[in-house]
């Protein structure tokens, strides 16, 4: 008798732990974290371009030294916070964007800058960093739709009975979205 409940106990668990789906929450938490690499290499991309858009309009504005200083220092701020995937949270993700929205804001005073020199606005290099930089700000639109996208199937299969149970059991835990302030994040104006 004690044979058999031994093994009804061990099929029984068996069955459930065969159908928990750990290795699938596993996989999708890693998706969540490969999706996060990406917004951060899209915004890497960002403020790699900009030392040479500053750069091309040194050239031509050499006293508007105070717009570039603050592009460089937005760069520099947005470039050193860094958000570890594993602590996806609402206040890392909004620290991370508010520094992106530095940076959003110094570009968008650059562009302003540039709008004064007519000579600057036709010259080939910038026109050919400036359509970059509208390509990368497209580019982030889709990578940061591509994490929540990623995000919320990961948040939905891991609150979903009976895998919320076994969530709680392993530590998964829900992910943040990446949400963009209201009105604060805007995409640099790119005017040719």
């Amino acid at each position: 008798m004690k044979r058999v409940k031994i093994l009804l106990i061990a099929v029984v668990s068996a069955l459930l732990f065969s159908s928990c789906g750990y290795n699938k929450m596993v996989e999708m938490d890693e998706q969540v974290t490969a999706s996060w690499a990406q917004v951060e290499n899209v915004y890497q991309r960002r403020a790699d371009l900009i030392p040479n858009l500053v750069n091309t309009v040194k050239g031509y504005a050499a006293h508007e030294q105070e717009t570039l200083t603050g592009v460089i220092e937005a760069r520099s701020k947005a470039t050193s916070v860094t958000v570890d995937p594993g602590n996806l949270n609402p206040q890392t993700i909004q620290q991370f964007t508010q520094a992106q929205e530095g940076l959003s804001s110094a570009l968008s005073r650059l562009m302003v800058v540039v709008e004064r020199y007519p000579d600057l606005k036709a010259n080939q290099n910038f026109m050919d960093l400036q359509a970059q930089l509208e390509g990368t700000e497209n580019r982030i639109a889709v990578e940061r739709r591509k994490f929540n996208q990623t995000t919320q199937a990961y948040n939905a299969y891991i609150r979903k009975f009976p895998r919320v149970i076994y969530a709680g059991w392993f530590g998964f835990e829900k992910k943040t979205y990446f949400e963009a302030q209201q009105g604060a994040e805007k995409a640099p104006e790119v005017q040719f």
